[in-house]
């Protein structure tokens, strides 16, 4: 963060200086408020010079975003050389200190030097068309704040620009592990991983199952009990699961955990099929409710080896949103509603009540039969997102909504009743014609606003159905 201003103006006008700052104080502490921050505040910057110093500062300091708050009117002179040592984005915060002034007061102080030194610490607006100009001509990405100190609007702002900032950069630090292949034929879910490192930043981690299914080996008996008073605490288990089923699945749920630290795993895309019989087939049929512990803390997996979901799935998770697998399931016209949902691993930590853990004789589209996952996404606001990828690149669809009641399929997988501001029929045809692949991240809350911010930080467009 730095403010900026005119020197010429401070010997004119005695204590403009002192209070521009005061009020820079308190925007650093809305920033610093929404936590998990490391904020580097230049002060305010009122010359060339002094610009140039500060650029070199944060490109240091390797700062994720700048905030420029304008204190009063400031020379573009003075702003350019920050932006272009810093080379990343600028929000511009136009941030008056009061919602208007007190005309009645102000015209009352009778000096006009008086009077011009009050309106200098008011003028915030004055010099925002000159600097989006020469951001403009100098190709500068810059976005734009306007309110007044005391606004839960504008500070509801800043902290939306807070939190895409944090998301962007934990997406550059992620470590998205592949393990498996793609489902084969489903051509829309295919990526191109170059592409999405270039987009999200991060490391994609190949994996081989043969790592997994040695950790699986090596599990012991206290660890499976252990797991399996895990599956108790967080699930509600059906009576109908074998015990042997269970056993099953807490030992694979005991190596992906092995797996996910000793790869420092973030994310994870997978699939496999494996031939009949074999410990492959064994892994990849017992590792839904495993994969769903580590989605509901922090660590989304997404399955069918839909790598770009589990991109979207981990932008959701870093929102603090959840971000569960999803994908259409029905549409009920009656309603004006639409069922979204999916088999494998889900949010548990977004779930409407207990979530179950039920068997399945059949993975439908799958080998194999076991343990699955049957949730309902929590009543209230919803955001859905989808990570795409076109001919010219990678780009997001986002969507906000309410998660309804009402009946929904219990087949075992998880599933949900959403009602958008558009119709359901409209909704779906909107939603298709932007080209996503099929599958879609769900979380709780509506945070398409800052998806959207978080798309201007890192470049990426969005596509916003409702």
């Amino acid at each position: 963060m730095f403010g900026i201003g005119l020197d010429t103006y401070w010997p004119q006008f005695a204590g403009l200086k002192e209070r521009l700052e005061g009020y820079q104080k308190q925007i650093a502490a809305i920033i610093e408020s929404f936590g998990d921050v490391d904020l580097v505040d230049a002060g305010l910057v009122d010359n060339p010079e002094r610009s140039r110093s500060v650029g070199s500062l944060f490109r240091q300091k390797q700062v994720d975003a700048v905030f420029l708050y304008i204190s009063t009117y400031a020379l573009s002179s003075t702003v350019l050389p920050v932006a272009q040592a810093t080379g990343v984005p600028i929000i511009v915060l136009n941030i008056q200190p009061v919602s208007r002034i007190d005309y009645e007061s102000f015209n009352a102080l009778g000096d006009r030097g008086t009077m011009t030194g009050e309106w200098l610490a008011h003028c915030q607006a004055c010099c925002v068309p000159e600097i989006a100009s020469v951001f403009r001509r100098a190709g500068i990405d810059y976005h734009l704040v306007t309110g007044y100190l005391g606004e839960p609007e504008t500070e509801q702002a800043i902290g939306d620009w807070v939190s895409a900032a944090r998301v962007a950069r934990t997406m550059r630090m992620n470590r998205l592990g592949v393990m498996g292949h793609y489902y084969a034929g489903m051509l829309d879910v295919y990526t191109d991983i170059t592409r999405q490192v270039a987009a999200f930043g991060g490391h994609v981690d190949l994996i081989e199952i043969d790592e997994l299914a040695e950790l699986r080996a090596g599990v012991t008996e206290p660890e499976v009990e252990e797991k399996t008073a895990e599956f108790r605490r967080e699930f509600e288990v059906s009576s109908e699961c074998d015990p042997e089923e269970i056993t099953r699945a807490a030992a694979t749920s005991v190596a992906l955990d092995k797996l996910v630290a000793t790869h420092q795993i973030g994310s994870l895309a997978y699939y496999y099929e494996g031939t009949s019989g074999s410990t492959h087939e064994n892994i990849v049929t017992s590792v839904i409710a495993g994969n769903t512990l580590l989605t509901g803390r922090n660590v989304p997996v997404a399955g069918e080896c839909e790598i770009k979901n589990a991109q979207a799935m981990k932008i959701m998770d870093s929102f603090g949103a959840g971000g569960s697998f999803s994908e259409l399931y029905a549409m009920d016209f009656d309603d004006d509603i639409v069922l979204l949902g999916h088999d494998g691993p889900a949010h548990f930590a977004i779930a409407e009540g207990k979530v179950g853990l039920v068997p399945l004789p059949v993975y439908h589209g799958k080998p194999g039969k076991g343990l699955s996952i049957q949730m309902t996404v929590k009543h209230g606001p919803v955001t859905l997102l989808s990570v795409c990828e076109g001919p010219e690149g990678v780009y997001m669809i986002v969507a906000e909504g309410e998660s309804v009641p009402g009946p929904v399929l219990h087949i075992g997988n998880t599933n949900s009743r959403y009602r958008f501001s558009l119709s359901a029929r409209e909704f779906v045809e909107r939603w298709a014609s932007l080209g996503p692949s099929h599958h879609c991240a769900i979380g709780v809350g509506h945070v398409a606003g800052k998806i959207e911010k978080f798309g201007k930080l890192t470049g990426i467009p969005v596509e916003r159905v409702c």
